[in-house]
């Protein structure tokens, strides 16, 4: 009986050793340690397309109220996030405009977010936008209204070239004055990021 005590003793304290020599000591997150995480625009997709068309408010609509209105566009980007630090990183908002042309942005918009990356490793991140063609025509007859006029462009036939060319990939779009902001344990960094999505 006393062996088998003795024997249980050690095998209790070797399991022991093994077991704290297992834990590893976390590296907490300052200012200084901080590296930037890898961002890439993995994919650029259209989720939905319902055409091109527009109606003016004198149209009588078929059922419901009359009204400037116009087809909805949805643009969905996929980033891969590469987290390169030693303790897991949470990505807490992505800021972003969306470009025609390179020249004309169409929306700017915030996502708010929770997405813990753990060290080391990636993850996918989607933020998906919408313009409608109304929204777009306002954009380019008001805040594009002197980029459009310097190129000799015309509001209508810009409007419906684009919205036709976005989804089968001939509109170049970019994503501009993007930025990603992480925290970790108190330490807060933003990243600003530029990519042609198509």
């Amino acid at each position: 009986m006393k062996k088998r005590l003795a024997l249980m003793t050690v095998l209790i304290f070797g399991l022991s050793v093994a077991m704290m020599s297992c834990v590893t000591t976390q590296v907490k997150p300052t200012e200084k340690n901080f590296v930037a995480p890898k961002i890439e625009l993995e994919a650029f997709e259209v989720p939905f397309y319902d055409g091109y068309w527009y109606f003016a408010a004198a149209t009588k609509p078929t059922k419901g109220e009359a009204g400037d209105r116009g087809a909805f566009l949805p643009m969905t980007f996929t980033f891969k996030i590469t987290n390169p630090n030693e303790y897991p990183i949470n990505l807490k908002e992505i800021k972003y405009s969306v470009a025609f042309d390179k020249e004309f942005v169409m929306i700017t918009s915030a996502d708010a977010l929770s997405n813990w990356i753990p060290p080391g490793l990636c993850d996918q991140v989607k933020v998906t936008t919408m313009i409608t063609a109304r929204s777009a025509l306002v954009g380019l007859l008001l805040a594009n209204a002197v980029t459009l006029k310097a190129k000799g462009w015309e509001a209508w036939a810009t409007l419906e070239k684009w919205w036709k060319g976005v989804p089968d990939g001939t509109t170049p779009v970019t994503l501009t004055e993007c930025t990603f902001m992480f925290a970790a344990d108190g330490v807060s960094k933003v990243y600003p990021f530029t990519v042609q999505a198509q």
